[in-house]
């Protein structure tokens, strides 16, 4: 797929802001207002919002278009919202939207991205796709498939993290691995990097945009709101204009590499030892397999269960420990550690459904 860009960003990283939702044409034109002189490439507004739980503000409904309309008279600011259906987008094409994106909510269903693909037949809209609410990554391209088949070409997407269940430091988990996936399989997708939904509290977006930029994002979308602590939807993850414009002169944006030649020299000597231990690693790894088979055959032979609840404890315990001297981080130790159990779980399984 060879897409085109839908910004024109000048080197400088896209900024996408406005309030999650449009709740009165006052409070839209206020947030607009003040994020006008701000460098941002999109003011976004919620018209429909798909919520988790009846009874919330599921948005304003068309009614509210004609304040985005009045957005761009007055501030020349270029406008997006979410489309969830064909009649949003017939609906945002009748007032001048300028780009539409399509909700986590709404990418998980392919029916629905189909629905929206269909309606935008024909047209040349920019669209911009965010990631999945579940971490699938292939549903995640097939939305973007879809709207590409339909002859859209300006696309991007967006990175809002994933749903959750627990306690945790995010509303959304990050898993940047994803999105990285993404940008090295389609070098020419922009991605986006929306903190507020990864983030879910305002307290922690600024660390989170920083990560964003120094993973190489081509920008931020960030929720922006007149009056956040009375906002009707998502009032925690939600900052004010100078609080934008304070978060966004701190952030620094690195450059992808450098001509230096003892820089470059430094690289290929650390990426050279990275190397040979990750051949080790997976040496390593093998060896690790080859053990877990021979208790798999030992358990065939005794018709012993696979899966040892007190051993798995024992030994995530004895490893958290470990990375905790090694400064390792709990999270990355807590997925290796899941995909090691999970694949000798599987080589024990070949074994003992064998004749």
């Amino acid at each position: 797929m060879q897409f085109k860009p839908i910004f024109e960003s000048d080197g400088r990283p896209v900024l996408i802001a406005g309030p999650c939702s449009a709740e009165t044409e006052e409070q839209v034109i206020s947030a607009a207002h003040a994020l006008k002189g701000q460098h941002i490439a999109l003011f976004r507004a919620g018209i429909w919002k798909p919520r988790t739980r009846p009874g919330a503000f599921e948005g304003i409904g068309a009614s509210g278009l004609s304040w985005l309309e009045r957005v761009k008279t007055e501030t020349g600011l270029p406008v997006t919202t979410e489309v969830a259906t064909a009649q949003h987008v017939h609906d945002c094409l009748s007032h001048n939207i300028d780009v539409l994106w399509i909700g986590a909510r709404t990418t998980v269903n392919p029916f629905s991205v189909q629905e929206i693909a269909d309606a935008l037949a024909g047209t040349d809209i920019p669209v911009i796709v965010k990631n999945p609410v579940n971490p699938d990554y292939k549903l995640w391209i097939g939305a973007i498939e879809r709207l590409y088949k339909a002859g859209i070409r300006r696309i991007a997407a967006i990175h809002r993290g994933f749903s959750t269940y627990g306690d945790c430091k995010y509303r959304n988990l990050p898993r940047w691995q994803m999105a990285i996936d993404l940008m090295q399989e389609f070098p020419g997708l922009e991605v986006i990097c929306d903190v507020s939904h990864i983030c879910g509290r305002r307290d922690i977006l600024a660390e989170t945009a920083q990560k964003a930029y120094d993973l190489h994002f081509d920008g931020l979308m960030v929720e922006v709101h007149p009056d956040p602590d009375n906002a009707w939807s998502d009032a925690a993850q939600q900052i004010t204009p100078i609080q934008f414009a304070q978060m966004i002169s701190t952030l620094k944006r690195r450059q992808i590499s450098s001509d230096d030649p003892s820089y470059l020299a430094s690289m290929d000597s650390l990426r050279r030892q990275i190397d040979e231990l990750d051949e080790e690693i997976i040496q390593l790894i093998a060896r690790r397999m080859k053990l877990v088979r021979d208790i798999g055959y030992a358990k065939k032979d005794k018709n012993i269960a696979i899966y040892q609840p007190e051993r798995w404890r024992a030994l995530a315990e004895a490893c958290r420990q470990r990375a905790e001297k090694s400064e390792l981080s709990h999270e990355f130790v807590a997925l290796f550690l899941e995909a090691i159990h999970q694949e000798g779980i599987s080589q024990q399984e070949k074994i003992i459904i064998q004749n």
